[in-house]
């Protein structure tokens, strides 16, 4: 279990809460719900900016074959003993 709690859609000024809202919205539609990493980030606005640009650069690279990118999202995910 993690230190922080998650972060909720509705906390903070409409323009935090309207942009925390969309991606909780694209990540529950994604992968079905919003991950704890997501949830923790956006406590902090800059953070999860941050972390949103790196996400987003991963996916859409097309410099690394798609099957190369999950098996080291796989190794890395067991290396830090990620459950997700």
């Amino acid at each position: 279990m993690a230190r922080i709690n998650g972060a909720t859609s509705n906390q903070g000024g409409p323009i935090r809460r309207l942009f925390v809202g969309l991606v909780y919205w694209l990540t529950r539609r994604r992968l079905g719900r919003v991950i704890m990493p997501v949830q923790v980030t956006a406590h902090h606005g800059k953070i999860f900016w941050g972390y949103l640009q790196m996400e987003q650069s991963q996916m859409s690279s097309k410099l690394v074959d798609v099957k190369l990118k999950g098996l080291a999202q796989l190794r890395v995910a067991t290396l830090v003993g990620c459950p997700f």
